[in-house]
């Protein structure tokens, strides 16, 4: 550690506020032997000389095929706290390690039962976990450890990752987390570190060349001096060898290794072969080459190895020196006699592993047991795993159908993993073999379904319109569900190709065929783009009452019908059906929260937020985006933003509008006629209208309008109708209303109606717009949607004041600007207040309340505490510890003045 004050200050900083209940993580990055695996040992040290338990774990990159090795290795010593984590994280864990059947978890599952098993362990004292070599975790167990050092917050937990530099353009899984880089060592500690490490005398010029050439990295200061000749050592000159530090590391490495006797050098090649650092399996293997026991003491004299309770190579970069330098005959022998040391009943896969690396050509047996090895992977949740299991199964497949399966179904879990890049590599080889039609329809749809996530380019839909097309005869159930990805990916890139699908998707209806919920729905949505709105309500609803209907009785586990809840919802707001709105958005974010599907989690939440602040329920609403931002941040995932711009529209917030509307129009991930365009240009106009700058409105407006997601089109309908009167343009104006009476017809809900009568009123004068506001206020009164009702009173109040009517106007616009104050509505109630001085009257100011303090984290947890709520219930729901959800509401009872949570129940929570 000479040289590493600073470093070492910023663990023990660490340590000491995890000590005191304010857990962190911390990434010590840096190039090989920079010192990071010697920081991460004076964090166990300092941890341990006060009063820290630790636990470790290393990453090794044999190990990276294997799913949650790293994290089992971590956390097997903490199992027996297992007993007292909530069921389903007990599950999720037991499935993930082996211990236990089951359907394969959610891996934030894991990643939150990880969590709550340490804070278990951390109540009874301070916790110090760390990860050497995290670079080489297998990618299960990176998720999770991520998802962990993310949601750390209170308890009493530190972590800390030894990661080395990534390679341009890699995205690691830690990225993000406070990092503490480690560079070289200064000039004068670094002739101090070399003068402490050669006893022998130095030529000047030798000492200069060694400090220059190891650029201040410590192992290179102690290693290069070692495989140094004699001569060398004297001041000899010679051609430079034009390699980096880690390699000239592993070089000086590879020759010490190179110089030891044929045995010793077997043995170390068996040892580096093997990662888990298993001493029994270690000899049993070496026994199999006739290797003898003895032949491991020169590899220890040299400090290469030592051998303990468990193997431990110097470095890492000493196995990987090994590794490499070895023939790949000699590979071939060590992965073989590691095969037929391991137990194949305690250890299937590692076995399977093993064999494969001991084939020459291919092995159908072994192939067959990699692909068994695939399956128990996926049993485990780990995805990643399985499909490089399948991917070395397909290599070794000698027959060509079974090699083009086995590729096929690596390319689905590689996809599944999120590795489309290399799920595409896969296809390619799938597509060179011999393929009957079912395998040729699945692989073009693959293709189509990467191609989405990938790019969301204008050719998708074609392409998996294409792939229903084929699947029809082969596959009907998968080829229907297929029509409804290509008309929802035309839909949300936007344009006129949307309604060319709905067309095909109608033609290709199978009769006779059973209809399911998720038939239902494509049926109705394309009867709406082909045949008109009025003639695709009425399958529309039905479709959306048979999917709530399924999610609720969740009567068949695997029922492809859950998918299509997003999307649902979004179809009962474009039939303005705010019952159905709310209750799939509603079973939406229940169904993923108790599947731990987080992943799907924040667009759940997203939506229903957006549904919450139609219906005038922003701080609810902004409680859900939050929500949905950390655990975003928590997974590493894609940030969404339409109901953030949604809500900053509704709040009046120009400067957070306009700039997340900004960020949208710059992300060339979203087509110009696409959803997340449209959904910001309707929060455009839903701003310039509550801040009364119609003409600014209507170009947002009418772009929102022409969107073929019906849930935008009908929700904007209203704010062109509005922007366009007060804007003096009333031929616009009708011809929206139009467009709105059309669709109010033909839902016939209180919300619909409610919003086709305050936009009539708004395009006539006379008693008759009277009529029509009053039966507006009483339509959308009787709606879920309150923030709709409020800006009907609104706008009642100003007409009423432009007729000169004072009296009656003060009664509608005190009550909009109480509404519209108290929804946080801000632009709204501004217009509200500014017509109220006009009729003489000064507005009464909102009264502060104490829950205006409160964050929207801290308004969720608040909310969740007064139900009756306990700590580890809302932790489990918002994927927290107890811990930290005690510590949240520490910092909630000293904002609200209040001691109990029986105080908390008493309080109105906005």
């Amino acid at each position: 550690m000479l040289g590493r004050r600073a470093e070492r200050d910023a663990v023990e900083m660490l340590l000491s506020r995890a000590r005191a209940g304010r857990s962190g993580a911390l990434v010590v990055r840096g190039e090989a032997g920079i010192g990071k695996t010697a920081l991460l040992e004076h964090a166990r040290d300092a941890a341990g000389s006060s009063g820290f338990r630790v636990e470790s774990s290393t990453g090794v990159a044999a190990e990276s095929q294997f799913a949650f090795a790293g994290l089992h290795q971590l956390c097997a010593p903490l199992l027996d706290r297992a007993d007292a984590l909530p069921e389903p994280q007990q599950a999720a864990l037991g499935v993930a390690f082996g211990r236990r059947g089951g359907v394969a978890p959610d891996r934030f599952l894991v990643g939150l039962a990880t969590l709550n098993l340490l804070a278990e362990v951390a109540e009874e004292a301070p916790l110090l976990c760390f990860v050497d070599d995290s670079q080489w975790l297998d990618e299960a167990s990176a998720q999770v450890v991520a998802f962990v050092a993310r949601r750390l917050a209170a308890e009493r937990i530190a972590l800390v990752l030894g990661a080395r530099d990534q390679a341009d353009g890699e995205a690691p899984a830690f990225a993000g987390l406070p990092e503490l880089r480690l560079g070289g060592l200064g000039e004068r500690d670094a002739r101090e570190l070399l003068a402490g490490a050669v006893r022998t005398p130095l030529d000047d010029r030798v000492r200069d060349r060694i400090v220059a050439e190891a650029r201040g990295n410590p192992l290179a200061l102690l290693e290069l001096p070692l495989s140094w000749q004699p001569a060398r050592r004297a001041g000899g000159f010679e051609l430079p060898e034009g390699l980096g530090v880690p390699n000239r590391i592993e070089e000086s490495f590879r020759r010490r290794s190179g110089s030891l006797p044929t045995e010793t050098r077997l043995f170390l090649l068996v040892a580096a072969a093997e990662p888990t650092g298993d001493v029994a399996l270690l000899w049993r293997a070496a026994a199999q080459l006739g290797i003898p026991r003895e032949a491991a003491t020169p590899a220890e004299d040299t400090g290469l190895l030592e051998i303990d309770t468990r193997v431990r190579f110097r470095h890492p970069l000493v196995r990987s020196a090994v590794y490499q330098a070895a023939t790949l005959p000699d590979r071939r022998r060590a992965h073989g006699a590691l095969a037929d040391a391991t137990d194949p009943q305690v250890d299937p896969d590692r076995r399977a592993w093993h064999s494969a690396h001991a084939v020459v050509g291919t092995d159908e047996e072994v192939a067959a047991e990699l692909e068994r090895s695939a399956g128990r992977a996926r049993s485990r949740g780990g995805i990643a795993a399985a499909g490089a299991f399948l991917q070395r199964s397909a290599e070794l497949t000698p027959e060509p159908s079974d090699r083009t399966r086995r590729a096929l179904e690596a390319a689905h879990a590689k996809q599944e993993a999120g590795a489309s890049e290399a799920a595409l590599e896969l296809l390619a080889v799938a597509a060179a073999g011999p393929l009957d039609p079912l395998e040729r329809a699945r692989l073009a749809l693959l293709r189509a379904q990467i191609a989405f996530h990938l790019t969301r380019g204008p050719e998708v839909p074609g392409m998996l319109l294409d792939a229903a097309t084929t699947l029809a005869p082969l596959d009907p159930a998968l080829s229907r569900e297929t029509y409804l990805h290509a008309l929802d990916a035309a839909i949300i890139n936007g344009g006129s190709v949307a309604a060319t699908i709905a067309d095909r998707c109608l033609a290709a209806v199978s009769p006779g065929m059973p209809a399911r919920p998720v038939d239902q729905l494509l049926d109705g949505l394309a009867v709406t783009m082909v045949r008109g709105y009025e003639a695709g309500v009425p399958r529309l609803r039905s479709a959306l009452e048979a999917l709530r209907d399924a999610a609720r009785e969740d009567a068949v586990p695997d029922d492809r019908s859950r998918p299509w809840l997003w999307l649902a919802g979004r179809v009962a707001v474009g039939i303005f059906d705010d019952d159905l709105a709310h209750e799939l958005a509603t079973c939406n974010v229940d169904l993923a929260r108790a599947d731990g599907a987080m992943a799907g989690l924040p667009s759940a939440l997203s939506f229903h937020a957006n549904v919450l602040i139609i219906s005038g329920q922003l701080a609810r609403a902004g409680e859900l985006t939050a929500e949905a931002t950390a655990i975003t941040e928590s997974i590493g995932g894609v940030m969404l933003r339409h109901a953030h711009i949604i809500l900053a529209a509704w709040r009046g917030d120009r400067a957070a509008a306009t700039e997340l509307n900004d960020m949208t129009f710059r992300d060339v991930s979203y087509p110009d006629e696409g959803t997340d365009v449209a959904l910001a240009q309707y929060a455009l106009a839903v701003l310039h209208n509550g801040l009364g700058e119609y003409s600014a409105a209507q170009q947002p407006a009418r772009t929102a309008c022409d969107s073929v997601e019906l849930s935008i089109s009908s929700v904007a309908l209203p704010e062109l109708i509005e922007a366009s009167v007060r804007a003096g343009d009333p031929e616009r104006a009708a011809l929206a209303l139009d467009r709105l009476s059309v669709r109010a017809r033909a839902c016939g809900t209180s919300w619909a109606l409610g919003l086709e009568a305050r936009s009539r009123a708004l395009t006539i004068t006379g008693p008759e717009a009277e009529e029509h506001y009053r039966e507006a206020i009483a339509h959308l009164g009787g709606s879920l949607i309150a923030g709709e009702a409020a800006r009907a009173h609104l706008l009642y109040g100003e007409w009423l004041r432009r007729e000169g009517r004072r009296q009656d106007a003060r009664e509608q616009l005190r009550t909009a600007h109480e509404m519209l104050s108290d929804m946080g509505a801000e632009a709204f109630a501004a217009r509200a207040a500014r017509e109220l001085a006009a009729t003489g009257e000064h507005p009464r100011k909102r009264t502060a309340q104490p829950s205006d303090a409160l964050t929207a984290h801290e308004q969720h947890i608040a909310r969740l505490v007064a139900t009756g709520a306990t700590s580890r219930e809302v932790g489990a729901q918002l994927f927290l510890s107890p811990r930290t959800i005690e510590a949240h509401l520490r910092t909630i009872f000293r904002k609200l003045g209040i001691t109990s949570r029986r105080q908390l129940r008493e309080l109105p929570l906005p």
